[in-house]
């Protein structure tokens, strides 16, 4: 019996150890875990609050009002405002693949004069302040007639984006080139090697930038209100949700229900991609 106590027992503290060493690893993730989502648990209990309470400072529901969501939409057109914003998104996150893919490949796997200048200009156009560009591009949109609608705010993902293209070369670049001569030596042009064999190795760093411009784009604010505020039907949920709050700012509850039909897809996108999304930014910095 004794023996028995005596194994035990450094058992039981190597267990504790074990906790206590877990507990000091993952301190800091904890904190910022709960530091951050405390602010969406507030807005979900807010959300489904009577009216009167949400202008209290009670925390937790004394009724549970999941019609909020319903009267959201009874409210507004918020589900015309969400097929704007998927359009939006969607082509715009399609028009940076098809435009930087083939661009960092060609910076990263091609040998061509001028390579490194390019490679150049393009980090510089990421440090350059889009409000440099702001008036010249408008005045564009405005002569062509197409403001009103979500053309300006989603053509630019088709011609350049420096970002997606920084984000892929250095992603690209993790990935040997005898893969791609490899290919080349089995009779596959450039464009060949970067589709069947490039492409499906890349897919943590596509997915990553699939994911930024996904995200960026859906909170986008300032694009849609200088390219479609003159015109409501074209309004995304950005856009949507900052008048939605000027009209209901008494109505608390319906705000932060109308904040979490916003919030819900990307926080669904994130959940179900966030493995390739670490995985591509991970390994983005891995060789410069």
């Amino acid at each position: 019996m004794t023996a028995t106590l005596t194994h035990t027992r450094p058992v039981r503290r190597q267990r504790w150890d074990r906790r206590l060493q877990w507990v000091a690893v993952h301190s800091l993730g904890v904190a910022l875990g709960i530091m951050f989502t405390l602010p969406v648990v507030f807005v979900l209990l807010t959300a489904v609050m009577a009216s009167d309470q949400a202008m209290s400072s009670s925390l937790w529901p004394t009724q549970w009002r999941f019609d909020n969501f319903v009267k959201v939409f009874e409210r507004a057109p918020m589900l015309d405002y969400l097929v704007n914003s998927f359009t939006y998104s969607l082509l715009a996150t399609a028009g940076i693949l098809l435009s930087a893919i083939p661009a960092a490949y060609a910076l990263s796997k091609i040998r061509w004069r001028g390579q490194n200048v390019f490679f150049m200009l393009t980090v510089a156009a990421m440090m350059l302040p889009p409000q440099v560009v702001t008036v010249p591009l408008y005045d564009l949109w405005v002569r062509l007639g197409l403001t009103g609608t979500l053309v300006p705010l989603i053509a630019p993902y088709f011609l350049f984006d420096a970002f997606s293209v920084f984000l892929l070369r250095q992603f690209f670049l993790t990935i040997p080139r005898d893969y791609i001569e490899a290919a080349k030596i089995d009779g596959c042009s450039e464009f060949q090697a970067m589709v069947r064999v490039l492409v499906p190795m890349a897919k943590p760093g596509i997915a990553a930038t699939m994911m930024f411009c996904f995200l960026y784009t859906w909170n986008d604010y300032f694009g849609p209100l200088l390219y479609t505020g003159e015109n409501r039907d074209s309004w995304p949920l950005s856009l949507a949700l900052a008048s939605f709050r000027g009209m209901h700012h008494v109505e608390w509850n319906l705000t932060m229900a109308a904040t979490a039909v916003v919030m819900a897809p990307a926080i669904v996108l994130f959940v179900f991609a966030q493995k390739s999304f670490v995985r591509g930014i991970t390994f983005t910095g891995v060789k410069g």
